[in-house]
């Protein structure tokens, strides 16, 4: 892992039955070894800081959710875990997340430093059953990286800028169509638009762009709008894109070549995706790329993104609260954020570190930066439940029919809405 012998205190390792034989308070998260790297920065700006007190990260393997639970389940919980926006809530409801407002409480100037230069909507993200059980710690909400070469020599107009001046399902449908081409015989040589996001949550990602959102409350919702006509349009609307309209490549087409070495590649000329790709279009040999907002259908009233966060948690059987809550205010304050922001591999979540020099001039290929700072503010919801890997696995099950254009997405209004909401419901 790249960084990780510079850090000598911050060293990654797994977690033996032994690990917490020197009284070290342990971090668990997920990420790539780049993603990690600037964590454990942080790590290492942490202990200069608060010398007393050492931190021993802990990576995840490919299920974080299982190892939490195997961990704590053992009694071996990390004191500080990463938490996941679709995922910490069946955490939250089995106990094994504190609730953070008794240490908000105490901590009134911080708190008060948090509501004046946060994004209220990340934190309510973690407000699960009336408590505040992660703070949120980066931004990976969805947008649209384009080609600006590819743009311009099919003689279009570089599209939208700014969140507040979207452009339409039909203006998106024209570029892509217009900058997908075909050779002699009719295979695809460029695609117009490529996805490298899970495809059923972007399809609902515009059917939220076409006016209605995926449920409404956003926390432990009883029902969830996929029998709703605007909701399912813009769905349809998704899976037309590569059913109908042939702009996109369905899953076959993408088997010899990821979508995002698709775009990468000048294969592609739009791809949505978070800013988790940044690092790897920026690396891409003669990539000339910029970012965009999502298109807005005709029942819409604005573009948005989805709010994608990761959070800290600090384990309610950790016996080093007080030092995990420092840890915590460390990496989601000031001083955490600002090397967030100036790693160019996050989107902080503090307005004063979103706006910074620093981001700025991590992001020197990014022209439309507004896409990327006002990202939080531009961000809908998706579900917050404990039942969510149960209505995970239902979507991807009944979507991809939809995707696949074996299926109208009207279809989902009887199958899937009435099979979630009985998951919700708890029957």
């Amino acid at each position: 892992m790249r960084g990780a012998g510079v850090l000598g205190a911050a060293s990654l390792g797994l977690w033996s039955a032994g690990c917490d034989a020197d009284n070290a308070l342990t971090f668990f998260f997920g990420a790539n070894p780049e993603e990690a790297d600037t964590r454990l920065r942080i790590v290492d700006a942490f202990q200069r800081a608060h010398p007393g007190i050492r931190v021993r990260p802990v990576l995840s393997g490919p299920d974080p959710m299982q190892q939490v639970s195997t961990f704590c389940a053992g009694g071996k919980c990390p004191d500080v875990l990463m938490a996941w926006e679709l995922t910490y809530a069946g955490l939250a409801d089995r106990g094994v997340l504190l609730d953070l407002r008794a240490m908000l409480a105490r901590d009134p100037d911080f708190a008060a430093q948090l509501k004046a230069d946060g994004t209220g909507a990340l934190y309510d993200t973690f407000a699960f059953g009336g408590g505040q059980y992660a703070l949120p710690e980066q931004w990976s909400g969805n947008f649209v990286f384009y080609n600006r070469a590819l743009f311009a020599e099919a003689g279009l107009r570089p599209p939208p800028a700014r969140w507040e001046e979207p452009w339409s399902f039909a203006d998106f449908l024209a570029a892509a169509t217009a900058l997908t081409k075909r050779d002699g015989a009719g295979k695809v040589s460029q695609w117009g638009f490529v996805d490298t996001w899970v495809p059923y949550y972007s399809a609902g990602l515009f059917g939220m762009n076409n006016g209605t959102p995926w449920c409404r409350p956003q926390i432990n919702p009883t029902h969830l709008n996929f029998d709703d006509d605007a909701f399912i349009e813009g769905v349809q609307f998704y899976a037309d894109l590569a059913g109908r309209h042939r702009v996109a490549p369905k899953a076959a087409d993408a088997q010899s070549i990821s979508t995002m070495d698709l775009f990468s590649s000048g294969m592609a000329a739009m791809a949505l995706g978070g800013h988790w790709r940044y690092q790897t279009f920026h690396r891409a040999d003669g990539l000339d790329f910029d970012v965009t907002v999502l298109p807005v259908g005709p029942k819409g009233r604005g573009a948005q993104s989805n709010i994608g966060t990761t959070g800290l948690a600090i384990a309610a059987s950790s016996q080093r609260k007080q030092q995990a809550w420092e840890f915590v205010k460390f990496a989601t304050g000031p001083v955490g954020q600002a090397l967030i922001g100036e790693s160019g591999l996050f989107v902080p979540v503090l307005t004063s570190a979103i706006h910074s020099p620093g981001f700025a001039n991590a992001h020197t290929r990014i022209r439309n930066l507004a896409v990327l700072t006002d990202g939080p503010t531009h961000s809908g919801y998706l579900p917050v439940t404990p039942a969510w890997q149960k209505i995970d696995a239902l979507m991807d099950r009944e979507v991809g029919p939809v995707l696949r254009g074996t299926r109208p997405a009207s279809t989902l209004k009887s199958g899937l809405s009435r099979t979630i909401d009985q998951v919700l419901g708890g029957t």
